[in-house]
């Protein structure tokens, strides 16, 4: 059997929830809203496929840019590059400054 080459291999334990989060996500995550400059934490939620970042960018940060639709488009350092991410808000957290 050849091994596979999907969007999500090699996440196995990146894309679990832990035993006491499991289920759907609250509503509240899926539709708070940011503003262009704002800096986010990707969190990928395993129980919401749509608008999902590609695992690599798990727990990175980033800065809203833009939006296309419903999703938000985030500026994230990816070694020395910076790159673009599409992301749907359901992914996302707030970053807060202490």
């Amino acid at each position: 059997m050849t091994n596979s080459h999907g969007e999500k291999r090699c996440t196995r334990y990146k894309l679990k929830k832990s035993i006491r989060e499991r289920g759907i996500s609250p509503v509240v995550r899926a539709i708070q809203e940011f503003k262009a400059g704002q800096m986010v934490h990707i969190d990928i939620d395993p129980s919401f496929q749509k608008g999902i970042p590609n695992a690599k960018f798990q727990g990175s940060t980033g800065k809203v840019i833009g939006q296309r639709g419903r999703a938000y488009l985030l500026q994230v350092k990816y070694g020395n590059a910076l790159k673009k991410v599409i992301c749907m808000p359901s992914h996302l957290k707030p970053q807060r400054l202490n």
